[in-house]
């Protein structure tokens, strides 16, 4: 087992559209995660379009508020929740620790947990749905206790459909092109990354050719901190996140993981508790990472990314979020908003991930958003929140 295995450990035990982008552009207050919306500050100087003309600040005033923000939703729970998938602004999918898998269908009102049966043990730590019935869900950990379950009946039954049964595999994250196909990423064996995939909506799995992977580097490994270290977009583009080796890389496979080239990115490694975190591309060429160092009071300098060629190379953020990032996702339907978040907070990027700013001072591990404009967070201590917009509560 490599020591970023060792590190995840320790992590377990204790560690929107034109209209939504540019209200989350507005220059105002920080944005308060609260249990109750506040009214927001009044917003000056949107920038978005001509003078004269109907502007993108405009829109947004009238379709989606000017100041949106986390709106805490209670579940009920302590557990962490690192695994999130939002279907839409009704229906998410949170997974996490003690084998908890919660869902919601009215926003985030009321949950129901639908943790598989037997699951106390497993480690959730990645959740893809496709919709309010199907999911599959991944628990991470060496040998064994890396397994893959599939639901179809919006929880009530669960099908286990991988079960690792290499003492050297450690299953990190999961990702689907569409709902039939997608991967499974597991750390380094025998010196090169092993990629999990399946052609049938996660009903089976079979472990792919290694030829085309390029070696890992020494202590090299992903981190399953967010569900973010792989990460897909279109029919056959996928992007692999590591860190703990010397410098924090970008693996990039243009065939659904059958051929791998790797980019350095400019967030530092060289430790196993720093690297890139999370991955997020709006399309095969345009691409943003984040990371940092994890370790509470440890300074993350050159927490974020961009790329605009499909990763083959990637720039440092000229203003990079404040701290260290777990999770990052694209504004729905914008071509230069984003969200990242992290334990010190939540960061938002209007240049396509340029320059970032902390719009948000509470604790999320991961951060998902659906085409219909709805946002989702979650975190410690049973945290999931939903971006709302000024004056709407459902």
């Amino acid at each position: 087992m490599t020591s970023m295995g060792k590190t995840r450990r320790m992590m377990s035990l204790g560690l929107c559209g034109v209209a939504l982008t540019a209200a989350l552009a507005a220059p105002a207050h920080a944005v308060p995660t609260t249990a109750e919306p506040r009214r927001p500050a009044p917003a000056q100087g949107l920038p978005g379009g001509a003078a004269g003309g109907r502007t993108a600040a405009d829109r947004a005033e009238t379709a989606y508020g000017r100041v949106p923000g986390w709106r805490l939703k209670e579940t009920g729970t302590e557990v962490r929740f690192r695994g999130l998938a939002a279907v839409g602004r009704a229906d998410a999918w949170v997974a996490g620790s003690d084998g908890t898998v919660l869902r919601t269908a009215d926003g985030g009102r009321s949950w129901r947990n639908v943790s598989p049966p037997g699951a106390a043990e497993l480690e959730f730590r990645d959740i893809e749905a496709f919709d309010a019935r199907r999911a599959v869900v991944l628990a991470i950990g060496e040998g064994e206790a890396s397994r893959i379950l599939r639901t179809a009946d919006g929880g009530a039954t669960w099908n286990e459909t991988f079960r690792n049964d290499d003492p050297r595999a450690f299953y990190d994250c999961v990702t689907f092109f569409d709902s039939r196909n997608g991967l499974a990423l597991s750390d380094p064996v025998d010196g090169a990354y092993r990629i999990l995939s399946t052609g049938d909506g996660g009903r089976s799995w079979r472990v792919l050719p290694g030829a085309g992977m390029p070696a890992a580097l020494p202590g090299e490994a992903g981190f399953a901190a967010s569900g973010q270290c792989l990460v897909s977009a279109g029919p056959s583009d996928v992007w692999l996140a590591t860190g703990g080796g010397a410098t924090g890389r970008v693996l990039h496979s243009p065939d659904r993981g059958l051929n791998w080239t790797v980019a350095e990115s400019t967030i530092p490694a060289g430790d196993p508790a720093r690297g890139v975190f999370g991955l997020a591309f709006r399309d095969r060429t345009h691409g943003l990472a984040v990371g940092g160092d994890y370790r509470a009071g440890q300074a993350s300098p050159r927490a974020g990314a961009v790329t605009s060629d499909g990763g083959r190379t990637w720039r440092q953020a000229h203003t990079p979020p404040a701290g260290y990032r777990s999770g990052v996702t694209w504004l729905p339907h914008s071509r230069s908003a984003a969200l990242a978040v992290g334990p010190g907070g939540t960061d938002l990027t209007t240049d396509g991930g340029l320059t970032w700013r902390t719009v948000d001072n509470g604790s999320y591990d991961t951060v998902d958003c659906a085409p219909d404009l709805g946002c989702w967070a979650s975190g410690e201590k049973g945290r999931v929140a939903r971006l709302e917009p000024r004056g709407r509560v459902s």
